[in-house]
C-alpha cells in the first residue's frame, strides 16, 4: 500500500493511492496515518478495504508528511561507504545516530526556508523507515518485522551549524523544513529489498546525487536492531539512513550551497518524488 496525509499544514487527511492512481480519503477508517494505525492490526484494517469505494480527492490538494505525530526523528550519518569517502571520514565501526527535531518535517513538496544565519545549506536524499511495531532489543533477524514501511527523506543540513558550532550535529539538521518525508509510506510488503533500491537528487535540474542503498554501510534490518539497543522504538518513529555521495559539501573543487529560489528533485526507486523550491528566512 502507499499511504498519505493530504490537505493544509496541521489539518492533512489519512488517504491512500489507490491502483488506479487516484489519492482516496481514508478519514472513514483510521483518523490518521499515525500511531497504533502503523502497526500489523492497523495496517491491516486499511488493507480490508475497497479503496475504490472510499471519496476520491482532488489531485491538487497539498500533499503533507506522510507520517503524523513524529515521536522520533532518528538521523544515521556517513552510513554509506562512498559518502563517508567524498567527505574524507573514516567508515565508521558503528553506526553515527543523532537527532533531528521532530519541527523539521514538513510535506514532500513544500518551499524548504533557509534559516536565518545560514552559510553553508546542503542537501540529502535517503531512505526512511517508518516504526510499525514496538522494537526493544530485537534480534537482527526480527528487524524488518517492526517496520511499517519506507519512504523518502530530504535530510537537508546547515553545515556550518553542523559542524562548525560545537560539533553538534543536530543543531545542523533541525531548522523548519528541514525534514521533508513522502509523498508515500509504501507498507513494508511492497519493497522486495530495501538495500536495491536506486535514489537520486537534482538541484536546477543538474543531477548531483546518483546512489543506490545498495552501497549502506550498516542496512535497515541491522539499523533497527541496532538502535533498539540504545532506545525503544514505537510505532511512527522515523529512521532516515544516510545518503549516497553527491552533497554540496563533498564537491571538488569548492562545496556547492544551496541558494534561494532554487528547486530540488529528488526520489528514490519505488517510493516517490519530491520537489522543493528554497526560499528565504523571512521572519
Amino acid at each position: 500500500m502507499k499511504l498519505l496525509r493530504v490537505g493544509a499544514t496541521g489539518a492533512e487527511r489519512p488517504a491512500i493511492l489507490a491502483a488506479d492512481g487516484t489519492i482516496r480519503d481514508l478519514s472513514s477508517v483510521v483518523p490518521d496515518i499515525a500511531g497504533n494505525v502503523l502497526t500489523p492490526e492497523g495496517l491491516a484494517r486499511i488493507r480490508a478495504v475497497d479503496a475504490t469505494k472510499l471519496p476520491v480527492i482532488d489531485a491538487s490538494t497539498r500533499i503533507g508528511p506522510c507520517v503524523g505525530n513524529v515521536g522520533k526523528f532518528i538521523c544515521v550519518g556517513l552510513n554509506y561507504a562512498d559518502h563517508a569517502a567524498e567527505t574524507g571520514a573514516a567508515i565508521p565501526a558503528e553506526p553515527i545516530l543523532f537527532m533531528k527535531a521532530t519541527s523539521a518535517i514538513c510535506g514532500p513538496n513544500d518551499n524548504v526556508i533557509l534559516p536565518k544565519n545560514t552559510l553553508k545549506p546542503d542537501w540529502e536524499v535517503e531512505l526512511g523507515v517508518i516504526i510499525g511495531k514496538e522494537a526493544r532489543y530485537v534480534d537482527e533477524k526480527d528487524a524488518l518485522d517492526h517496520v511499517a514501511g519506507y519512504c523518502v527523506v530530504n535530510d537537508l543540513s546547515e553545515r556550518n551549524f553542523q559542524t562548525e558550532r560545537g560539533g553538534q550535529w543536530t543543531k545542523g539538521k533541525s531548522a523548519d523544513t528541514f525534514g521533508p518525508i513522502g509523498p508515500w509510506l509504501v507498507t513494508r510488503d511492497e519493497v522486495a529489498d530495501p538495500q536495491n533500491l536506486k535514489m537520486w537528487l537534482e538541484v536546477d535540474g543538474h543531477r548531483y546525487q546518483d546512489g543506490s542503498t545498495k552501497t549502506m554501510i550498516f542496512g535497515v534490518q541491522y539499523l533497527v536492531h541496532y538502535i533498539s539497543q540504545f532506545m525503544s522504538l514505537q510505532p511512527g518513529d522515523v529512521i532516515t539512513t544516510g545518503t549516497p555521495p553527491g552533497v554540496g559539501m563533498g564537491i571538488k573543487p569548492e562545496p556547492i550551497w544551496l541558494k534561494p529560489n532554487q528547486t530540488m528533485h529528488l526520489g528514490i526507486e519505488g517510493l516517490g518524488e519530491q520537489t522543493q523550491l528554497t526560499v528565504p528566512y523571512s521572519g
